[in-house]
């Protein structure tokens, strides 16, 4: 009895996918759902994207966390249009809560909205949100074997993260390990090398933008 339950649920949050896809293509804003672990530095990356595109994009952001707002503030600080989704026990955010907190942002005055999924290499990947990409993230300090562990983010990213490169002389990592076992699941996805910390973010912001001119050809974006 289970197997069909968990299929209705999978049918029903696509159905809403679509439809927040349509509110999306309409608004001409560009969606991406930015998921990692806990402590990879998602919210640290938002923040430093936020900082640089400040005065030549309007971006908005959806928070996904178990509880409490601590990074809602955080980019609140950084940003007018930011919505905090507390999941309680959930471990992703799904279609609904997308919908529902988009409805609280003017998507026609957006040109990039991110969702901070749930820290979470598992749950958030098998749930459409609606959103144009999905950006998959890691850090050396999770250690080298974390990409061969979660394959199927890998498979449905369009784009990889690797933060905290200015660790990696002090920690236990094998980058090149790393680097093939990605190519073993997915040769042809972009991988990018960052250092949050540090500001040395700027393939990702050359990505974000190349990404939101081709999903939008001559939206605002560009």
């Amino acid at each position: 009895m289970k197997v069909p339950v968990v299929e209705n649920v999978l049918k029903l949050n696509d159905e809403i996918a679509r439809l927040n896809r349509r509110a999306f293509q309409e608004a001409e804003v560009f969606v991406v759902d930015l998921i990692g672990s806990p402590g990879c530095g998602k919210t640290a990356l938002l923040e430093a994207t936020l900082e640089h595109l400040r005065g030549t994009v309007e971006i908005g952001v959806l928070v996904g966390d178990p509880a409490t707002s601590r990074d809602g503030q955080r980019l609140a600080r950084r940003c007018a249009h930011v919505v905090q989704i507390n999941t309680g026990n959930g471990c992703h955010l799904d279609a609904n809560q997308i919908r529902q907190a988009a409805a609280r942002l003017d998507l026609n005055r957006l040109d990039i909205l991110f969702i901070e999924n749930v820290g979470n290499l598992i749950c958030p990947v098998s749930f459409d949100l609606g959103q144009h990409v999905k950006v998959g993230m890691f850090s050396v300090s999770e250690g080298d074997d974390k990409a061969a562990k979660h394959p199927h983010l890998l498979l449905v990213s369009s784009l990889l993260l690797l933060n905290k490169m200015d660790l990696l002389p002090h920690v236990n990592f094998d980058l090149e390990h790393f680097h093939q076992d990605v190519r073993c699941l997915n040769a042809a996805v972009p991988l990018l090398e960052l250092s949050v910390k540090h500001g040395q973010i700027e393939p990702w912001l050359n990505w974000l933008t190349c990404q939101g001119q081709l999903q939008q050809g001559t939206s605002r974006v560009a």
